[in-house]
């Protein structure tokens, strides 16, 4: 079954060949005890290596059962070696942190045996050996028959062919030596036992067959063996002998075990080696948790900022970022004069220029079907919020003294800054960029729960879950705005009444300061009501008719309207850069569709669609773009429209008593009216509106001049010095001197303009700037009355009134569009303004990209123009943070290749350290592949351990890095090392210690096991 042909072995040492072999040819039977005996270096261990398949013979030929192992690769020895050959070392070579057990089974192990038949059969051989009672201990732990005893099952274990013991008896005392020569007698009625021993008792006693060496050659063989000249049949067992060849092959796992088991025999080491590649990835751990921290910070910067600042897209909008753009580029821009004088920079023309020409009206009905259809920019946004042309009307749900509106606010109107009629052009959309219209405190949040989240903390309640639901908005400091408090009607706004014309005639504003407080209950108690706009209308005589000034209609609209609730507080967190709620009372958008749909839905609404010649309030027509050609009577010679002669004033109050409806005025009833006196038999209403007619339809005759005095004694309702009667009612119906009367009305108007609305809040500011003190003398004599007046002469109701009486009669002096605007339509499809909320400052970039191609395939009408202030101020913040990103990456490279080299020296070390446990694996069957294995199972797990501790004490060092940053920072930055990212940077230090192994395993698999067994 073995045969040695001419087997020769040379060793190069140096310049020099050593020939340890010199033609040995020994053929071998089946089973037998065969000692090999000889001096030392005369060649006995290097035969045996060589048998076994350790070692590889220079020349000559190796016979396997019949088979030349001439071109056997590394994989067929390693299975020759597992499954044929069984090793008995003097050293007993055994792996010291195993258990017996484990050192038995590992032969097994390698061959592929499953874990149960493994055990069984490991626990066979050392019962077999007289150790089926010691199977828990380590080899340190036994004597020395003990171990030699377990090296003699593991070589068993295997059921192989052929045992070699090279010295076994060598470190043993004499009575153990007899027990070991004892078992391995009893074993060679079954297999092949060659033995290398330098005791010739032993041999010449246990042996059955001697064989002598003597520099190489054999010199004698006690029984010698040909077995060509043995042509008997194979027997049963010689056949089951002959086996398939088998491969090696050690598992994953078991290398983990084997790597596991060495680590935890050397803990103190095992921990300071890990401790020692878990340094770069401290370094990387915390240069990532700082990173981390900032780029979380400058993200919710981001989300916070652009919640505040979103992409605006309005129905008629001018490119404010192409005006800054052009302001950009011209501060930039290089000069070519001279620096030895002051040049104009002339950008106002070019302003102007943007400004027609970026104007432009959008067409946001379309581009929202764009946005609902565009599965990527839903992925890019925090939220899109579309805004609507339609009021929200709110009011205070108790209406025990009257209906209150809380929304729009009427703070303003109450404190005397705004006529009526200017809070209402509010309350339709006012001018764009108007600072009145942010003076609302009922907000629409947008519909981002989880960015609401991070930007406010709930102190009460809950966010709101039905549109009819609300939450209250506190400072930092959980204090509310007084002119919040007022305009919801918690604070009573009679206290504030006329103070703004108190301040402007001189007197003294003196307010309560008392700090208020409420408690939670209390503000989450308050209960509003929401009315649609059409709800103000009563259809009257064929007419809807404005009922917002009849005390029990409002009352019993206010009752009926929609409950809307207060349900939580919510209060800004100290994290928080920036807030998406400017403050008060914030609402869910579906209020917004609610009313929407209600006013789309109601009766006037219907009533002006299904009519849009006829104006709904007055039943005349809408006049049309050939209607104020044709109603003017043309010369019949010149058809041009005839001229009419402008009444006198007796004639103008002669014309207009029928036309209000009222009885022919008899003379004296005249006489008295152009006196300014109330005719006798004329109601107060009567008289009213004949004066209103005759100041509108009067003839502009022109009027002297008045003294401050004198003009303040008549609005007064006095009469001034140096006029009669008739003068000065004369003088009131024809709307004064024009000069100086546009001079008042632009007096009021820079009076009321140059109020400064901070000051007013604060209850400070010079309200009195440019006032005469005729004029404050004026002013303070004026009563509320004559005071609206005034406003309506800044706010041109004049005008108007005068356009309505002109067309009395004849056509409406509004539109279709505008009624429907003053009702507050809208469709849910077509909104007035669209902000768009990306999630970051990349998420614009690309949102804009996307806006881009839009207007790149639609028509030039449909193209969009939106307004991006943020992205023109913020243009430089990407550049930065990448800038930031790039040193924090290198930094991390860095540390990563010192970490890599670090692990890679020590796991050579350990390969130093293990070269015998090599060997050993070797001569079981392990091929270069299970060594390698091996060692990148111990990478493995000292990476493992080296990511988990760095992890573990980058985690701890964070406590004190934030405790620092918090110390000398106001900056909201805490330093955190997301899971993901620990998970991830333990993965990286296995990986990083997997690769940096991978050489030194290589050449642990590399190493000569004969060499390597021999290492100590």
């Amino acid at each position: 079954m073995l045969s040695l042909k001419e087997i020769t072995k040379n060793y190069v040492v140096g310049d020099t060949t050593v020939k340890a072999l010199k033609g040995v040819s020994i053929d071998f039977r089946e089973n037998e005890f065969v000692s090999i005996l000889g001096q030392s270096g005369c060649g006995k261990t290097t035969l045996l290596n060589i048998i076994g398949g350790l070692d590889r013979y220079t020349d000559g030929d190796l016979n396997i059962n019949g088979k030349s192992t001439k071109d056997f690769k590394d994989a067929d020895w390693d299975s020759y070696r597992n499954h044929s050959i069984g090793f008995v070392f003097q050293s007993y070579n055994l792996i010291p942190h195993q258990t017996v057990l484990a050192n038995v089974e590992l032969a097994l192990t390698l061959s592929g045996v499953p874990k149960a038949e493994r055990r069984k059969r490991a626990i066979d051989a050392l019962t077999q050996v007289g150790l089926g009672d010691q199977l828990s201990k380590k080899p340190n732990q036994m004597s020395g028959g003990q171990m030699q005893r377990v090296a003699i099952a593991r070589a068993l274990v295997n059921d192989p062919d052929i045992l070699l013991a090279d010295e076994p008896t060598g470190a043993l005392d004499t009575e153990t030596s007899v027990q070991i020569m004892e078992i391995l007698k009893n074993i060679s009625k079954d297999k092949l036992i060659i033995m290398v021993t330098h005791n010739p008792e032993l041999a010449e006693k246990y042996s059955s067959r001697i064989i002598r060496l003597l520099d190489g050659k054999v010199t004698d063989d006690s029984d010698p063996y040909n077995a060509n000249a043995v042509n008997e049949e194979k027997s049963a067992a010689e056949k089951k002998k002959e086996r398939k060849k088998l491969k090696t092959s050690m598992n994953f796992l078991t290398a983990l075990s084997l790597s596991r088991n060495n680590l935890m025999t050397k803990k103190a080491r095992t921990l300071l080696t890990s401790f020692a590649g878990s340094i770069g990835i401290i370094g990387i751990a915390l240069i990532l948790s700082i990173s981390n921290g900032v780029q979380v910070y400058i993200d919710q910067v981001q989300s916070d900022t652009l919640s505040t600042y979103p992409l605006t897209i309005e129905q008629t909008t001018a490119s404010v970022g192409e005006i800054m753009s052009m302001m950009a580029e011209d501060r930039e821009a290089s000069r070519d004069h001279d620096m030895d004088k002051v040049y104009s920079q002339n950008q106002m023309a070019r302003m102007i220029n943007t400004l027609m020409q970026e104007t432009k009206v959008n067409n946001l009905e379309k581009f929202k079907t764009f946005l609902d259809e565009n599965k990527e920019i839903k992925t890019l946004t925090s939220d899109i919020k579309y805004g609507y042309a339609t009021t929200l009307n709110v009011f205070k749900a108790d209406t025990s003294e009257g209906a209150y509106q809380v929304n729009p606010s009427q703070v303003l109107m109450d404190m005397g800054y705004l006529s009526e009629t200017q809070m209402m052009g509010m309350s339709m959309g006012g001018a764009k960029g108007s600072p009145m219209r942010g003076m609302d405190v009922w907000n629409e949040m947008i519909d981002n729960d989880d960015l609401i989240k991070s930007q406010y903390d709930i102190i009460a309640g809950r966010m709101p879950e039905k549109y009819s639901e609300t939450v209250l908005i506190v400072d930092k400091y959980n204090e509310i705005n007084d002119y919040i408090l007022y305009s919801l009607g918690i604070l009573d706004s009679s206290e504030i009444n006329g103070i703004v014309r108190k301040a402007i005639t001189g007197e003294e504003v003196k307010l309560n300061n008392e700090q208020h407080s409420y408690t939670y209950d209390e503000l989450l108690d308050l209960k509003f009501k929401v009315v649609p706009t059409t709800d103000f209308y009563r259809k009257k005589d064929g007419v809807w008719e404005d009922m917002k000034d009849d005390y029990d209609y409002m009352v019993d609209v206010v009752d009926k309207g929609l409950e809307v609730s207060v349900v939580g507080i919510l209060r800004p967190n100290d994290d928080a850069a920036a807030t998406s709620i400017n403050g008060g009372i914030a609402y869910k958008h579906e209020l917004m569709e609610y009313l929407v749909n209600e006013v789309k839905d109601s009766e006037i609404v219907k009533e002006q669609q299904e009519n849009p010649d006829i104006d709904v309030f007055s039943g005349l027509k809408f006049k049309g773009e050939n209607d104020e050609e044709n109603e003017q009577p043309k010369d019949t010679e010149t058809e041009e429209p005839q001229k009419e002669e402008e009444p006198t004033a007796e004639e103008t109050v002669t014309q207009s008593a029928p036309a209000a409806g009222m009885p022919e005025l008899s003379d004296e009833q005249l006489a008295a009216l152009m006196a300014g006196e109330k005719p006798e038999g004329m109601s107060d209403e009567e008289f009213t509106a004949m004066m209103a007619q005759m100041s509108a339809e009067a003839p502009a005759a022109e009027m002297p001049e008045l003294s401050d005095e004198q003009l303040a004694a008549l609005m007064a309702g006095q009469l001034p010095e140096g006029m009669t009667e008739e003068e000065a009612a004369a003088y009131m119906a024809q709307g004064g001197n024009k000069e100086q009367m546009q001079e008042l009305t632009d007096m009021g108007m820079n009076a009321m303009g140059g109020l400064d609305m901070g000051s007013l809040m604060s209850g400070s500011g010079d309200f009195m700037g440019g006032l005469t003190d005729a004029q404050k003398e004026f002013l303070a004599s004026l009563s509320d009355e004559q005071l609206a007046m005034m406003q309506g002469m800044i706010t041109e109701t004049t005008q108007q009134n005068l356009d309505q009486l002109a067309n009395s009669g004849k056509f409406s002096n509004t539109t279709y569009d505008a009624n429907m605007v003053v009702l507050g339509y809208a469709t849910l499809e077509n909104p007035s303004s669209i902000n768009i909320y990306p999630k970051d400052f990349a998420s614009k970039e690309r949102i804009i990209e996307l806006i881009d191609e839009y207007n790149d395939n639609a028509e030039e009408a449909d193209e969009i123009e939106y307004t991006d202030i943020v992205g023109v101020m913020m243009s430089s913040v990407t550049s930065i943070i990448n800038a930031i990103s790039y040193v924090l990456i290198a930094f991390v490279a860095i540390s990563l290749v010192v970490s890599s080299i670090m692990i890679g020296i020590i796991t050579y070390i350990s390969v130093l350290e293990r070269t015998k446990e090599i060997g050993i694996l070797r001569s079981i069957g392990a091929s270069k592949r299970d060594i390698s294995r091996v060692f990148n199972a111990e990478t493995v797990i000292v990476g493992a351990v080296a990511g988990i501790l760095g992890v573990g004490l980058s985690y701890l060092l964070t406590i004190p890095i934030n405790a620092i940053i918090a110390h000398l920072t106001t900056v909201p930055m805490r330093a955190a090392i997301p899971y993901a990212a620990a998970g991830i940077l333990v993965l990286i230090s296995i990986l990083l210690t997997l690769v940096a192994g991978l050489f030194p395993s290589r050449i642990a698999a590399k190493k000569d096991p004969v060499i390597a067994l021999r290492t100590e």
